[in-house]
């Protein structure tokens, strides 16, 4: 079994288009396993009721940025092995930095192409 058939994936963006092009292109890559909140708390709660391999997070939302999501994950020891890719408009070098500090596996610029997406989450969880 490939391990794209196996991977839970969980997209938190407060963005339906931005969510959806994400959703779009890992159903591409064959990801079956996916589901999605709207923002970090909605999150949280559903990292809870329902563990994910990895999650791939925007930064810029309400209720609780993807950096405040970020470091819940890590500081809790059910979701502490979660991997954890941001996806930002600004790459600049405090978020990226702070992410990295925080434990964050792999980050991704927008605009993104679906190739792109692919490498950076190989570059997580192994090839697809």
């Amino acid at each position: 079994m490939a391990l794209r058939d196996q991977l839970k994936v969980l997209v938190v963006d407060d963005m339906a288009t931005s969510r959806g092009l994400i959703l779009n292109a890992l159903d591409s890559f064959g990801i079956t396993q996916v589901e999605y909140a709207d923002n970090g708390l909605t999150a949280m709660h559903q990292l809870k009721a329902s563990p994910a391999h990895l999650v791939i997070s925007d930064y810029n939302m309400p209720e609780m940025d993807g950096l405040r999501l970020l470091q819940h994950i890590r500081h809790d020891p059910t979701t502490r092995g979660t991997g954890f890719i941001l996806i930002t408009g600004k790459a600049d070098a405090q978020i990226v930095g702070t992410g990295k500090q925080l434990g964050m596996n792999n980050f991704l610029k927008k605009p993104f192409t679906p190739v792109e997406m692919r490498d950076c989450i190989e570059a997580v969880v192994g090839k697809l």
